[in-house]
């Protein structure tokens, strides 16, 4: 097996037997990659402690991988960024699980993907060092289709946008059509970044709504896509 140094975002990470963990990263030169860690729970003096194996916490580590379909493993790991404030935060805890859950779900390709991983490296770290996070899920997930292919397309019409197509319309094709004052709301996530989002004012039905639409475009353009068990919490967390 090919020993690996790698920058690694911790997607997901699922008990196995009573002192082991298997766990989903997304690394930076080989995509998506899931790790055994044996006995990771019940050693003290190991180098593999669990609390890196958090959600969306931010690795470097020196891994084998192999390249067939089976479960790898980390000789060493240590974090690169150190959370401030997410792990103080319900808010900001509940985003991140939010966001792993889905993340979890989309990115499954083994290869690299280094502008997608900088997005994510980038947009996490953005939510540690800012106050004003409330509508952060909603422009990162409208960002992220950048990477995935089906970012709205903004130069034709401006009666309704088409979740199907992906596109501004004036015609109204079906349901999966938004206008009014959703279509208004939708439209101020569009073309801006993390710094701009304390602009954008929503109460709580309108950030609810906007959220309901992503994960209905997601759900349009992603093949296999879920709604995220942790929608109701984060819905709950924001009321």
């Amino acid at each position: 097996m090919p020993v690996v140094t790698t920058k690694a975002i911790v997607l997901n990470a699922l008990k196995f037997s009573d002192t082991s963990l298997i766990v989903k990263c997304f690394t930076e030169v080989e995509g998506v990659k899931s790790y055994m860690l044996r006995g990771v729970l019940k050693s003290k003096k190991g180098k593999l402690k669990p609390a890196y194996f958090q959600p969306l916490t931010q690795l470097q580590i020196t891994a084998s991988h192999s390249n067939k379909n089976t479960l790898n493993s980390i000789k060493e790991a240590q974090v690169v960024y150190h959370y401030e404030t997410i792990y103080t935060s319900i808010v900001k805890q509940s985003i991140v699980l939010f966001l792993s859950e889905i993340l979890s779900g989309i990115i499954k390709e083994e290869e690299e993907n280094r502008r997608l991983f900088e997005y994510l490296e980038a947009g996490l770290i953005w939510l540690d060092t800012h106050d004003s996070i409330a509508n952060f899920h909603l422009l990162f997930l409208l960002n992220l289709t950048r990477f995935l292919g089906f970012y709205p397309d903004v130069q034709q019409g401006n009666m309704g946008f088409s979740l199907l197509e992906g596109r501004f319309t004036n015609t109204f094709i079906d349901k999966t059509t938004i206008s009014g004052d959703e279509l208004i709301s939708f439209k101020k996530l569009l073309g801006i970044n993390f710094d701009a989002i304390h602009k954008i004012s929503f109460n709580k039905k309108e950030r609810q709504r906007v959220l309901q639409i992503i994960i209905r475009y997601f759900e349009l353009h992603l093949d296999g896509f879920k709604k995220p068990k942790s929608l109701s919490v984060l819905e709950t967390v924001f009321t």
